[in-house]
């Protein structure tokens, strides 16, 4: 309760959260006979007290929720991923920015540090499937398998080059999971078949291609998408692979732009509660503010749901 409390207040420290529980000790009385921390007693517990727990309150509550409104979970897509029937995974990473001096366990660089939160979101309803809070220094691809785990047959997914592991998209193919990426620069590979472009106009190449000199495992065939797309204001031209070869050329391309909803996620998380300034300069304490902001937000959005269906 106190770090919830924390995220909600936007407590900047162990002070500030409970000198403001003690002000209020009469309504956190009200829940369970919940007493105020004292100083101490929270700087331990941030020590001590295993994240894990964190952990599965998060799931545990979501799993609640989910069951009390199915439609929490359901959730509805919009934009240019509405025509799907099927639920689309957006995969990505956000890094959070530590203190060097105070955090040696997540430095990355000579003077910085830093904790990266790996995340699978739901497109439809918007609230994380798969979570792993970790350090900074491990490239993303190492995380892939882990994230994409509880992936489906018939489902989608779509992650940025950064989480390209050959290897793990032949698993994907063998699985019946669509995905659609981006496409490395330095990518060696050989053009099986070239597919009509003159009638999307956007559309610069559609092709089947299959990879060049692979040591390691790989799909036999991918197709690649050239489009131009908008960014921030200027066509800028972004190569896509994709195992789904049925689609047109421009569902692969918007299919891609759907991942900016992880990156507005992340900013709203970051922006709206207290993962900047943390409680504990442990790497347990990180862990259990991070899971505290996500439960947090998880909250708002069903209290949110909750209003909105009142009559």
């Amino acid at each position: 309760m106190a770090l919830l409390h924390a995220q909600v207040a936007h407590s900047i420290g162990l002070n500030d959260v409970c000198d403001c529980l003690q002000l209020h000790h009469g309504a956190l009385g009200e829940i369970r006979g919940a007493t105020p921390p004292s100083r101490n007693g929270l700087s331990h517990a941030n020590k001590v007290r295993s994240a894990d727990m964190a952990e599965k309150l998060f799931w545990s509550v979501l799993d609640s929720l989910g069951q009390s409104s199915p439609a929490f979970l359901r959730g509805k897509a919009g934009g240019r991923a509405h025509r799907f029937k099927v639920p689309i995974h957006v995969v990505d990473t956000t890094v959070i920015e530590l203190v060097a001096n105070a955090l040696d366990w997540a430095r990355h660089r000579r003077r910085k540090a830093a904790a990266k939160t790996h995340m699978r979101l739901n497109l439809q309803s918007l609230l994380p499937q798969c979570v792993i809070i970790d350090t900074a220094r491990e490239h993303d691809n190492l995380r892939a398998r882990e994230l994409c785990a509880g992936i489906k047959e018939g489902e989608i997914v779509i992650f940025d080059k950064g989480y390209i592991d050959f290897d793990h998209l032949l698993d994907l193919d063998n699985r019946g999971v669509n995905w659609v990426t981006r496409a490395k620069e330095n990518m060696n590979y050989e053009v099986l078949e070239k597919l009509p472009v003159q009638a999307h106009p956007k559309i610069l190449a559609d092709e089947i291609i299959t990879l060049k000199d692979s040591k390691k495992s790989a799909p036999e065939v991918l197709r690649r998408v050239v489009a131009l797309v908008e960014v921030d204001g200027a066509k800028r031209e972004m190569v896509f692979l994709t195992n789904q070869l049925l689609w047109s050329p421009n569902t692969v391309a918007d299919l891609y732009r759907c991942r900016w909803e992880i990156e507005v996620f992340f900013k709203q998380i970051k922006q709206t509660l207290q993962i900047a300034d943390f409680l504990g300069h442990n790497a347990n304490a990180v862990r259990w503010q991070v899971w505290m902001a996500l439960l947090t937000y998880v909250l708002l959005r069903y209290l949110r749901l909750s209003l909105a269906m009142e009559p």
